[in-house]
């Protein structure tokens, strides 16, 4: 049985909260504000040490043609069932602000980090940073520290390229008499410093380890792959991995495995068939294994993270022809098998989209995520969704 909740009206505002629960595994659905016409998209979640839920997105107009786009955040206080109206978190003057990260070090400063987008390409991002304590009170944190990371990639980065690539099965992409092959594309690509230092652009959350260890997801439209910006200072300095390299693997999801590997499952952005790329590093990010296809299908979104019963989660659009649908997969295995596949999203093509997940687990051991959600031209909006792993067996 299906039930529906609508609230029109909390708090003196107007919000539109709207729940579906179509198992007894979901706790709650519904959006952080009502749905509008701008463009949003890319959220992130954390928890904070009080209870409160902090979420972040990019709004407005569009980063590749509008110059208005900026962050904005909302905050779902411990103890409330309505999250706030929505507030600025970062705008950075005539330059499109996207892809934010939230997170909390481990000696609980707060993080946004995220990317600028020069001249509306994705291959010219810099990527920006603000840190805080002061984030306890309602509303938005009041950042205390505000910088850019920048990473110099050497000429290991071409090198591991190169040598990865060679290790990949042949392929057709890109071969004609007047066409060179993708891979003489990108290694010439990675010779450039100018190329290969600029355009790394922010995801997905990052993987804590140990007392000083930040490992940052990170990806390149222009290279078409993935590297991890590292820090051992809790987020204070950083330096780049060697490349996660494949054709097409990006936005990695990152997850520790028991015998210590970190495992990396990222979005198909490269050719037939579209699948979820797998790759390992076995000494704490630094190097990674050449992506090999799994059997997930995909399109657009990944996100992992080990529960603490053990399962593995992955939540991604496992269809190869849109985002219309959305599952969550469970894994008892180490993600060798997914035993469970939980609907989250499953509508016509068409008529909608849902996509770029971010999601936590709670003390009390509930799942909370946040992602896009678009119906039509004018109801786009975050979709904040609670599950209870407990409940699936």
């Amino acid at each position: 049985m299906r039930k529906f909740i609508v609230l029109t009206f909390i708090l003196g505002f107007p919000f539109l909260a709207f729940a579906q629960n179509s198992g007894s595994h979901v706790v709650e659905s519904m959006l952080i504000f009502p749905g509008q016409e701008k463009h949003v998209h890319g959220s992130s979640l954390v928890a904070l040490p009080n209870g409160d839920l902090l979420s972040v997105w990019f709004y407005g107009n569009g980063e590749r043609n509008s110059d208005d786009v900026k962050l904005m955040g909302a905050r779902l206080q411990k103890g409330t069932k309505v999250w706030s109206e929505p507030f600025l978190m970062a705008d950075t003057p005539n330059l499109p602000d996207c892809n934010p990260v939230l997170f909390l070090n481990q000696s609980g400063k707060l993080f946004l980090v995220w990317i600028v987008v020069q001249s509306n390409r994705w291959e010219q991002s810099i990527l920006r940073v603000k840190m805080t304590t002061n984030y306890a009170e309602s509303g938005a944190p009041i950042w205390e520290w505000q910088d850019n990371i920048l990473l110099k990639m050497d000429d290991r980065f071409a090198k591991e390229i190169a040598t990865k690539l060679k290790q990949l099965p042949s392929h057709g992409i890109g071969w004609s008499g007047y066409a060179p092959k993708y891979d003489e594309q990108i290694n010439a690509a990675a010779l450039d410093p100018m190329k290969r230092n600029l355009g790394w652009m922010t995801r997905i959350k990052p993987l804590l380890i140990g007392e000083n260890r930040i490992i940052l997801p990170l990806y390149s439209d222009g290279f078409n792959l993935s590297i991890m910006a590292i820090s051992d200072d809790q987020g204070i300095t950083w330096y780049p991995s060697l490349p996660l390299v494949g054709r097409g693997p990006i936005q990695p999801a990152l997850i520790r495995k028991k015998n210590g590997n970190i495992l990396a499952m990222m979005r198909d952005s490269g050719d037939e068939p579209s699948r979820v790329h797998i790759s390992e590093s076995a000494d704490l990010g630094e190097t990674w294994t050449p992506t090999i296809k799994s059997e997930i299908p995909n399109t657009a979104s990944v996100e992992l993270l080990v529960l603490k019963d053990g399962r593995i989660a992955f939540l991604g659009n496992d269809i190869t022809d849109g985002r219309y649908r959305f599952q969550l997969y469970l894994s008892e295995d180490e993600a060798k098998t997914w035993k469970w596949k939980i609907p989250i999203e499953n509508v016509e093509p068409g008529k909608g989209s849902f996509s770029y997940p971010s999601f936590i687990q709670t003390p009390d051991g509930l799942l909370h995520m946040t992602y896009s959600s678009h119906i039509g031209i004018d109801q786009k909006s975050i979709k904040y969704v609670v599950l209870d792993p407990s409940m699936i067996k």
